[in-house]
């Protein structure tokens, strides 16, 4: 639900007289009109397609042109989401990290190309070589703790010291040699936070407020490291067949560094524009900050990491942007420096993708080509599991994919049929939760997790011969697959 009905008229034709001005000069003969109207259109397919939930913030010079928001903040108590509203940025944070280190860097605390095992304990012989700035670049080899073979069973429920963490991760081999090649590592930025409180003498907390949020002014930030309330914040959330179901409570004790913090777009505009000035770093640390100093960032080929920032090229216009996602939540900012354009998108919906949404916002803003939010092909498949059965649905899947590829989004990760097979499962629908897992096995036949869930259909289900075989195919494209391991020797006995 579009939740701009909320504002007062005279506060929106008012937004409107910036609109005219501002958006004019981005897309030259298109009307404010048309700019808001088609965003309004497309924000209202991601709400029906996409089931987006959040706040949206697109500005020019620092001067909202649109901000929206949709959907609701908690769902059981239904609260709605304002501009107002407090999300988990997840990755997004890396950057008030990186900001933090470039800060102690200009009042001589440290200097990037120091040694990481001069401000850190219990160093391992194998960390000596690696600098801060490759902790900052994702180029220092150490293993990213949420890649770990345990993690999901293990490793990302249980609560730890700060020291007891980095133990998980301190002793793995390096993937590579320092500085060698780029590998995107949340281990990195967790030691980041652990220099910056060991240089400042604060914690990292209190550095982020006192020398980030209160100079700018942004009053609703905050970096969340104990299982307090945050006051107005929207609660994550995970779609799962046909509902929201609330996301797990994330594990705040791993959230260091790369993750926790919690914002609202209006607060992001704030640290936007400060890095458009001198208020937090000189201009010489901006543009180190800036600098594409590696090749392949999450963005993809055509990106380069800096400190914080994914640096590249979108719409023949310089970007820097970053994504997060934590829990039920998703993050995006999107920033054209030379055309001091900016597209806030912040979210409470695992089923929505963040970065999709704000790519093609700014593709409406610059007049680019761009994609409008259709049915999900899962929606159509769940649907028709329902009314047809599972074979039926799968064969209606197959030929729309072939016949109509364009009326749905037959796009979706493996994740999205996964999340529909154990949904079913949960449910004791298992004939439909294995169909939907083998469709899965057609659809990505190189993925080892498809052929575990799978095998964990088929074991649920009574079914052994085929668990095995499955788990099997799926420890080999996935020899680090502990579960597979474990769940073998269960059904073969010899655990």
């Amino acid at each position: 639900m579009n939740l701009m009905n909320q504002f007062r008229p005279d506060r929106f034709l008012a937004l409107s007289a910036v609109v005219l001005i501002a958006v004019q000069v981005a897309v030259g003969q298109t009307t404010t009109r048309q700019v808001v109207a088609k965003i309004d259109s497309y924000m209202n397919a991601a709400v029906k397609f996409e089931k987006f939930s959040g706040s949206i913030l697109i500005a020019r010079n620092g001067v909202p042109i649109v901000t929206r928001s949709y959907g609701m903040a908690n769902q059981e108590l239904k609260v709605p989401n304002t501009p107002r509203t407090l999300f988990q940025l997840g990755s997004v944070s890396k950057q008030f990290t990186a900001m933090a280190i470039m800060q102690l860097k200009e009042r001589g605390k440290l200097n990037v190309n120091d040694p990481i095992c001069r401000y850190l304990d219990n160093c391992p012989p194998a960390w000596k070589p690696i600098t801060i700035h490759q902790l900052l670049t994702h180029t220092s080899g150490i293993v990213g703790f949420s890649t770990l073979a345990d993690w999901d069973d293990r490793i990302s429920v249980t609560q730890y010291t700060r020291e007891g963490f980095v133990r998980e991760f301190r002793d793995q081999p390096l993937q590579f040699a320092p500085g060698e090649k780029y590998t995107y590592s949340n281990s990195g930025y967790y030691l980041l936070g652990l220099i910056i409180e060991r240089v400042s003498g604060k914690s990292y907390k209190d550095f982020l407020r006192e020398n980030i949020f209160v100079p700018l002014g942004m009053k609703s930030t905050r970096y969340n490291e104990h299982p307090s309330l945050v006051p107005n914040s929207a609660t994550g959330y995970y779609w799962e067949l046909d509902s929201f179901i609330s996301a797990p409570i994330e594990n705040l004790s791993l959230s260091f560094g790369s993750s926790g913090v919690y914002s609202t777009v209006g607060d992001l505009l704030l640290w936007d524009k400060a890095l458009y000035s001198e208020a937090l770093v000189s201009q010489a640390s901006l543009k180190e900050i800036f600098t594409p100093f590696t090749k392949g960032a999450p963005e993809g080929d055509q990106f380069s990491y800096g400190y914080g920032w994914n640096i590249g090229k979108k719409f023949d216009r310089t970007v820097t942007s970053h994504s997060g996602r934590h829990n039920g939540f998703k993050a995006y900012v999107l920033r054209f420096p030379e055309d001091h354009v900016t597209v806030l998108v912040q979210g409470n919906s695992d089923r929505s993708n963040a970065g999709r949404t704000g790519t093609n916002l700014a593709a409406i803003i610059f007049g680019a080509p761009y994609t409008m939010p259709v049915e999900q092909a899962s929606d159509m498949l769940l649907a028709a599991i329902s009314q047809k059965g599972i074979e039926a649905a799968v064969r209606q899947y197959h030929a729309l994919k072939r016949t109509q590829p364009r009326t749905y989004n037959f796009n979706e990760p493996e994740r999205t049929l996964n999340v529909i097979g154990y949904g079913l499962l949960r449910q004791r629908r298992l004939k439909e939760a294995i169909g939907v897992f083998k469709l899965n096995v057609e659809l990505f036949p190189r993925s080892g997790n498809v052929y575990d869930s799978l095998a964990e259909g088929y074991m649920t289900n009574g079914e052994k011969e085929p668990a095995i075989k499955n788990y099997e195919k799926s420890l080999e494209l996935d020899p680090k697959n502990i579960n597979a391991v474990d769940m073998l020797k269960k059904l073969r006995g010899t655990e």
